[in-house]
């Protein structure tokens, strides 16, 4: 699998992905030829490229929860840039208050963890896709942590809107994908509070989002500027959600933080994220779970054959090379081996071997 750009297109590659339009139908399934039709619509639609199959691969497997979640995105992607560009230009938006409402829907009482992939970003798109893949993180958490589903809502549209004022920025500094300096901060800080001024009562947009929102451009920048306790819990959960988004996306010619390091980075910094907050993160998502093909410190390959539901970080691996069995739950083993990160495929979606899992079963 390869990615290709929107202008390096050809005629008769296949595609790796499906093709959704901005009503979330299918236009194109995966393994299906490029037209120049196709090419068109994908300059049509914006898209800065595809990833295309090499010329003898197999179309990967894609479980029904996978497609379904590339569907959503997709056509939550397009409503919310819609919607953001008339509150630009004064006007209420439409779609937004429904994408909130599906994201809640469809992920407000999830009882399984999620397979959450990341898409790729340019400039111009990082601000609706993070934004939704924020609110949808958001609304994971929120039902971890016990929030109404009839108040989810409100946590899904502070995610859609928390960052819609850096749309304002100037693209030399948008560009940057919120690594400031020191002396960006000023404008940013003015164009997030210039956003707050789009977000009018008048449109629906509840009282409540617009307080939590005020509270998390509070301390965006300036962390201590609010007391832990006077914290909305939306704000924290806010605060959590961002953070993976932020480092785990993958941007335009930028390298990507692993899911684990992330996890990592979060559960060694719960004093200023939150436990509760951390935890409800971790028990949402499907990262290191059976059959998952991973990379270890001390640099060889392995299989996860059993997961750790207590401590994510922390499972049982069988080594490649070596054919010997690290049980990562064990403080000596893992105080001289831990997992580096997890096997990728090219679209970033985690590399799961079922068949050497199932093979390792039967043997024992």
């Amino acid at each position: 699998m390869i990615f290709v750009k929107a202008d390096e297109l050809k005629y008769g590659m296949r595609l790796a992905k499906p093709i959704y339009n901005k009503m979330g139908v299918l236009l194109y399934e995966r393994n299906t030829k490029l037209t120049m039709q196709g090419i068109e619509s994908v300059k049509n639609f914006g898209l800065i490229g595809l990833y295309i199959l090499e010329p003898a691969e197999p179309v990967p497997p894609l479980t029904e929860e996978d497609l379904e979640f590339e569907r959503f995105q997709t056509m939550s992607i397009f409503a919310i840039k819609d919607d953001m560009n008339a509150l630009i230009k004064g006007k209420a938006p439409l779609k937004i208050a429904d994408i909130a409402f599906m994201t809640v829907r469809n992920y407000g009482s999830m009882k399984n963890k999620l397979n959450f992939t990341q898409n790729l970003r340019s400039t111009e798109d990082y601000i609706y896709k993070h934004s939704l893949n924020v609110a949808i993180l958001a609304v994971l958490m929120a039902g971890k942590c016990g929030v109404p589903l009839a108040e989810q809502t409100n946590v899904a549209l502070e995610a859609l809107f928390h960052d819609i004022g850096k749309l304002g920025l100037p693209y030399d500094i948008r560009v940057k994908y919120d690594d400031y300096s020191e002396e960006d901060i000023p404008l940013v800080k003015k164009c997030l509070s210039d956003g707050m001024e789009l977000l009018k009562p008048e449109y629906g947009i509840p009282d409540k989002v617009i307080r939590v929102l005020t509270q998390w451009h509070a301390i965006e920048y300036d962390p201590g500027s609010i007391p832990e306790d006077k914290l909305y819990n939306e704000v924290k959960i806010l605060r959590v959600a961002n953070a993976y988004d932020r480092m785990t996306a993958m941007k335009v010619k930028l390298p990507i933080m692993s899911d684990v390091a992330a996890v990592r980075f979060l559960l060694e910094h719960q004093d200023e994220f939150g436990e509760e907050y951390v935890a409800a993160l971790v028990d949402s998502l499907h990262i290191l779970y059976e059959g998952v093909c991973i990379e270890l410190t001390n640099r060889e390959k392995g299989l996860v054959i059993r997961e750790n539901k207590r401590e994510m970080l922390r499972p049982m691996v069988l080594g490649f090379d070596t054919n010997k069995i690290y049980d990562l739950t064990s403080d000596r083993v893992y105080s001289s081996v831990q997992i580096k990160d997890i096997m990728k495929t090219m679209d970033n979606r985690i590399i799961v071997d079922k068949k050497l899992l199932e093979e390792y079963k039967h043997k024992r």
